[in-house]
């Protein structure tokens, strides 16, 4: 007795505590069972598992009434039964815990103990698989150097990895933290891995949804979202009612509703424009404020070029390239900015970089063009830390190529 009590108290708790439904609870109840009668008795066809409403567990044994006994785990002699049975009637036997031995009974409760635990994992596997691209709020637990582990309200794990993480973001215990939920996935048969993140395009778009009612209604669509996460954002929107205002909706009076986004993403700035599947044209909104002079789309390598007067390439590139490079990742094209030349005489003075070839290697040419430096004087224009920054290239190499270039218009 003491042994069923023990046990069922088991099943009980574990119930309890995994919230598991009753009608698969009770299944995964007989099927352990008759796993453990099979190696007890080498088959459980002849048992009968039965669980109750309560939580109740009896067990019995179907035997034949036999003369003589061939095989105990299917037969029983008539003289071991009641006068009322005849040969060839049924016997039916109620089984005790006991007769599992202690040995047995650990085995059936390590044996549930492991189906309840895949059934917990496939639960939540499935719970947050639905949640994919959802927002979540949950409270840091503990933070590592590589990522911060963060529970739901049923204590589940959550992990923001630091590549999912803004740059410059630093998280310590109890803080509330929201992101996207990024991935779910099942390694090694183990708790399921729930990956966030604050860096992805979609959490952004997660965000305006929340905060501009019109894109959460459908009156606006957001067609496309690019992002330098911590840096600098692009939201391209579209308003299905020509009443509505689809910048201004997403902005709100005086910003209100921007600020609350700007403010999540560290301050992160986010420029909204007006979509068009006019390529020109959304480029023309992209580099806003930058005025453009002409654009050239170049087949032959994918790329476009946009042409400005010089003293708009600065605002046109933005810091480090990054306004450049969000317009390319908005049109799916590479962008490279190149200087007009207003006069001949200005353009008598000043060296293509290429012709600099013998001196300076191809490949530095190339990043130097591919950030809007095509001749001597662009280059000598920006500063030394603006160049490398922006070229990838180490401070030695820009010093050394500046030294070169300032020698061109000395002699």
């Amino acid at each position: 007795m003491e042994q069923k009590i023990e046990l069922k108290d088991a099943f009980s708790e574990f119930k309890k505590q995994k919230n598991i439904d009753r009608n698969i609870m009770i299944s995964v109840l007989e099927d352990v069972f008759k796993t453990q009668l099979a190696k007890t008795y080498g088959s459980a066809d002849n048992f009968d598992v039965i669980v109750n409403e309560k939580g109740d567990l009896d067990i019995f044994q179907n035997l034949e009434v036999v003369e003589e006994v061939e095989d105990p785990a299917t037969q029983i002699a008539l003289a071991d039964v009641d006068d009322d049975f005849e040969i060839g009637d049924e016997y039916v036997r109620k089984v005790e815990l006991k007769e599992f031995g202690r040995r047995g009974i650990l085995n059936l409760k390590q044996n549930l103990q492991g189906r309840i635990m895949d059934i917990e994992r496939a639960n939540l596997y499935n719970k947050y698989l639905s949640k994919v691209g959802e927002i979540f709020t949950g409270e840091v637990y503990q933070t590592w150097s590589k990522e911060v582990l963060i529970l739901d309200e049923d204590g589940n794990e959550l992990r923001l990895p630091k590549s999912e993480q803004i740059p410059g973001e630093h998280f310590k215990k109890n803080d509330v933290v929201k992101a996207i939920i990024k991935s779910v996935e099942m390694k090694n048969n183990t708790t399921p891995y729930i990956t966030l993140s604050r860096t992805s395009d979609d959490f952004l778009e997660k965000l305006f949804e929340q905060e501009v009612p019109e894109i959460y209604d459908g009156l606006i669509t957001i067609k496309k979202v690019v992002r330098v996460p911590g840096e600098r954002a692009k939201v391209a929107v579209e308003s299905y009612d020509e009443r509505i205002d689809p910048i201004g909706a997403c902005i709100g009076v005086k910003g209100a509703r921007i600020i609350g986004i700007v403010k999540e993403l560290r301050n992160e700035n986010i420029d909204v424009l007006q979509w068009t599947s006019n390529t020109n044209l959304l480029i023309q909104r992209a580099l806003t404020p930058a005025k453009i002079s002409s654009i050239v789309a170049d087949p032959a390598e994918d790329k476009i070029k946009v042409f400005m007067q010089p003293d708009e390439v600065k605002r046109g590139i933005g810091k480090g390239g990054c306004n450049i490079r969000l317009a390319g990742m908005l049109v799916g094209k590479e962008i490279e900015v190149w200087r007009e030349i207003e006069n001949q005489e200005e353009e008598e003075e000043d060296v293509l970089l290429s012709e600099f070839s013998n001196e300076i290697d191809q490949w530095i040419i190339d990043k130097l063009q591919s950030i809007g430096c095509d001749t001597a004087k662009n280059v000598l224009a920006l500063s030394p830390d603006d160049i490398a920054k922006r070229a990838d290239l180490e401070d030695e190499t820009v010093e050394e190529i500046l030294e070169i270039l300032r020698a061109e218009f000395e002699d």
